[in-house]
């Protein structure tokens, strides 16, 4: 999670946001691949998380980054809580339980964004070595349990944290003890979003099932492939889910910042202060202001690109689109995950075969897909197949549009060569959830303490 903004241009009303998200539209030469990745943090001596002070806390790791990198501090309340590069690269954040995050920087190929999840990881291994620190790649925390997991000084966490308690029942779990990788993509205009959109929603279980690693909870087998997919559905309705309204017809910007604008706000950011409007409306405040604010204080471009930030849907629209469905992972899936997007929707002959290929499924099809993924992933039944059937046939068109974009590198190798631990899934039907699984239940006889070991960056 980025920083947040303080632009301070006032709305006037709903087209400025309208037009806000629409202006984010590019020509496909100027698309770029912008990826995410969160990971644990872990002493490699006892295995306990990282809290954030102390002599091998994250906050002595961001300092050491920050002398490593020369970028930016971001500071809240007098802590550092992330870096930015401030040649308008990426940015290192924390997650709310201490999750490293690298946002990367917009590229114009996967064999640019695999350098840069190479070099980050390496960088981080510098610092984190020294400290005793190590970083895991998996979905959900294995072995803490939520009061073992510390807090990070981020006051819209704090915010965040008692809100949660009172909308649903695992959006503790879901900010402090999982983890992701996602891409954000461009799109043209305002047809090319609404296509992009509808096939990114339709198929993000599908995403999920692919991705899914985190069959771990405080030890144990917790009878899920993907629980982190679980958790998603008991953290807030309100602001999460597969936006059915985004298949309507006549859907577009507008309708997204009809939704938008109705989803009850966290805070508002004025100076370095965040101020508690949890509950509140983003209509609301554009209308007649807070109770919580001045009188005369209404929203800036900065509170709406905060507040988008703040909603959680499968696909999160702001000027680009973020695909949000898949678990954290091993370095190989971190390169992956963005060639699986980019192929189906980066390539017009495969996001074309792809919106083929779900445009008739119903809105009950793709909820019974959202909710059963979690558990029986790649088993999971659809349409007298399994998700696996139509997981390789998604993977075989991202293939294709991977070829097709030709993109490559100084060796004169393509990007298809990103996609093989998806086709190795979709091939073998072994989710990384299987692997970890089997090895938990076989050779580390029941003992979670090794998956740190062989699931370490």
């Amino acid at each position: 999670m980025a920083r947040d903004t303080i632009d301070s241009t006032p709305i006037d009303g709903r087209d400025e946001l309208v037009a806000n998200l629409a202006s984010g539209g590019k020509p496909p030469e100027k698309w770029r691949i912008g990826t995410e990745h969160e990971k644990f943090g872990f002493h490699t001596d006892d295995l306990s998380p990282v809290p954030y002070e102390g002599p091998r806390g994250v906050e002595k790791l961001l300092t050491g980054m920050e002398g490593l990198l020369g970028w930016e501090p971001i500071v809240d309340k007098g802590k550092i809580i992330g870096l930015g590069d401030p040649t308008g690269g990426g940015a290192i954040s924390l997650e709310p339980g201490g999750q490293f995050e690298l946002s990367g920087a917009p590229l114009e190929t996967l064999h640019q964004t695999c350098r840069e999840v190479h070099a980050h990881l390496a960088q981080v291994r510098q610092i984190g070595e020294p400290l005793g620190i190590g970083f895991l790649g998996i979905g959900m925390s294995p072995k803490w349990t939520l009061a073992e997991t510390p807090v990070m000084p981020k006051s819209r966490y704090a915010i965040m944290t008692a809100y949660m308690k009172k909308v649903g029942t695992m959006g503790l779990d879901m900010m402090y003890r999982t983890s992701t990788i996602q891409v954000n993509l461009d799109f043209e205009d305002e047809p090319d979003m609404v296509k992009k959109l509808r096939v990114g929603l339709a198929l993000q279980p599908i995403a999920t099932a692919i991705f899914a690693n985190s069959p771990l909870t405080e030890g144990v087998p917790n009878g899920y492939q993907s629980l982190r997919g679980e958790i998603w559905h008991h953290t807030d309705a309100h602001r999460t889910g597969g936006l059915p309204f985004a298949f309507d017809e006549g859907f577009g910007f507008e309708q997204y910042v009809d939704w938008a604008i109705d989803v009850p706000m966290y805070f508002v950011k004025r100076g370095d202060t965040y101020i508690d409007v949890s509950g509140e409306s983003f209509r609301r405040f554009m209308a007649e202001g807070l109770p919580q604010l001045d009188p005369d204080d209404r929203p800036t471009i900065g509170d709406w690109n905060n507040h988008l930030s703040t909603v959680f849907p499968d696909v999160r629209m702001k000027k680009y689109l973020e695909m949000r469905g898949a678990d954290g992972g091993p370095w190989r899936r971190i390169c992956a995950l963005p060639a699986f997007w980019v192929g189906l929707l980066y390539d017009q002959a495969s996001l074309d075969q792809a919106w083929e290929m779900v445009k008739d499924w119903t809105t009950e099809e793709r909820e019974a897909l959202r909710r059963a993924v979690p558990r029986t992933a790649l088993e999971t039944p659809f349409r007298n197949r399994r998700v696996l059937d139509v997981a390789r046939d998604a993977a075989e068109l991202a293939r294709q549009g991977l070829a097709r974009r030709a993109r490559l590198n100084g060796a004169g190798f393509d990007e298809t060569q990103y996609l093989d631990p998806v086709l190795e899934t979709v091939t073998s039907g072994r989710t990384p959830a299987d692997a970890i699984l089997a090895k938990y239940k076989g050779e580390w006889g029941g003992n979670v303490d090794r998956v740190f070991a062989e699931y370490a960056y």
